[in-house]
C-alpha cells in the first residue's frame, strides 16, 4: 500500500504478537470478571453454611473465620431436609422420565415432518405463566383428591418439562440427517423404527441436555410445592422458605441446607458433564 508521501510499512511480526497478546489477556480478563461474579454467590452461601448467624450478619467477617459444623448438625437432625430432598428426587426423576417419554417421540415428529403450527403451540405453551393455571389445577386436583400427593406435582412439573424438552429436541432432531432414516426405511425398518434404532441414539445428547434442564426446573420449583404439596410431600425449595420467619431468619441454617440441596444438581451436572456440553454445542455443528 501506498501515500502521497511512500509506502506505509507493513506491520512488523513484534507488533501483531503484542496485538496478539493483548487480545488474549482481555479475553482471559473477561472470562476471569465473568466467573467471579457468577462465583461470588455460591463461595457466599458454602462460605455462610459454616458460620453462625451472628457472623452470617457481620460484615467485618469474610472468609476468614472459625468454621462449625452446628448449621449442618441442625438442618439433619431437624429430619425434614432429608425427607424433602427425598420428595425432591422422587417428583424430579419420575416428572423428568415421564416428560422425556412422551416429548422426545412428539418432538421428532415435529421436527423431521415440519408441523410448524404443532410447534407454534408447543411454544405457546412454553410461554404461558404457570401460575395463570394454579387456580383451575388446584380445583381440579381438589376434585380428584390429589392435592398433598405427589401426583399432582408430577403431573404440574410436566406441564413445564414437556414443552420445554420437546422444544429443546425438535431442532436438535431437525439438524440430524434425514438420509440415515431413509437408509434405515430402505433396509426394512419403519419410520419409528428409524427413529428408534438410529435417530435415538444420535440423539442422546441432547436428550440428555433437555431432561437434565428439565430436573433442574423441578428440583428448583417452588410454587407448585407450595400450592399442591402438604408436610409429607414438600420439596426442598417450600423446606428452605420455612428457615424464613416474619421476626428473623435463620441465616446459617438457610445456607446450610442450601449447600446440601445444591451438591445433587451439581453432581448430576458434573455426570453428565459430556452430553451436556455436547447438547448444547449440536446447533453451531448440525444443519
Amino acid at each position: 500500500m501506498t501515500t502521497a508521501t511512500g509506502p506505509v510499512p507493513a506491520p512488523t511480526a513484534t507488533a501483531r504478537d503484542r496485538r496478539r497478546r493483548a487480545a488474549s489477556a482481555a479475553r482471559l480478563t473477561a472470562v476471569v470478571l465473568v466467573v467471579l461474579v457468577l462465583a461470588l454467590p455460591m463461595v457466599w452461601m458454602f462460605a455462610a453454611a459454616f458460620k453462625t448467624n451472628v457472623q452470617v450478619t457481620d460484615p467485618s467477617v469474610g472468609l476468614w473465620f472459625t468454621p462449625t459444623l452446628e448449621n449442618f448438625r441442625a438442618v439433619i437432625e431437624a429430619g425434614q431436609i432429608v425427607r424433602s430432598m427425598g420428595n425432591s428426587l422422587l417428583v424430579g426423576v419420575v416428572s423428568t422420565v415421564l416428560s422425556a417419554v412422551i416429548a422426545v417421540p412428539a418432538a421428532w415428529a415435529v421436527g423431521r415432518f415440519a408441523m410448524h403450527r404443532t410447534a407454534s403451540v408447543i411454544l405457546v405453551a412454553r410461554i404461558v405463566p404457570a401460575i395463570s393455571l394454579l387456580v383451575p389445577w388446584y380445583y381440579l386436583f381438589a376434585q380428584l383428591g390429589l392435592v398433598g400427593s405427589y401426583t399432582a406435582l408430577v403431573l404440574s412439573h410436566m406441564f413445564v418439562s414437556v414443552p420445554l424438552i420437546m422444544w429443546i429436541m425438535i431442532s436438535f432432531f431437525a439438524g440430524l440427517p434425514v438420509e440415515l432414516e431413509e437408509a434405515a426405511q430402505v433396509d426394512g425398518l419403519s419410520a419409528f423404527g428409524a427413529f428408534w434404532r438410529i435417530t435415538l441414539p444420535l440423539a442422546a445428547p441432547g436428550t440428555a441436555t433437555a431432561s437434565l434442564l428439565a430436573f433442574v426446573f423441578s428440583w428448583n420449583n417452588f410454587m407448585f410445592a407450595l400450592v399442591f404439596a402438604d408436610d409429607s410431600t414438600q420439596t426442598v425449595p417450600v423446606t428452605l422458605f420455612n428457615f424464613i420467619s416474619y421476626a428473623s431468619t435463620d441465616w446459617g441454617g438457610l445456607m446450610a441446607a442450601t449447600t446440601l440441596i445444591t451438591v445433587p444438581v451439581v453432581l448430576a451436572a458434573l455426570l453428565g458433564q459430556k452430553y451436556l456440553v455436547a447438547g448444547l454445542t449440536s446447533g453451531a455443528s448440525k444443519g
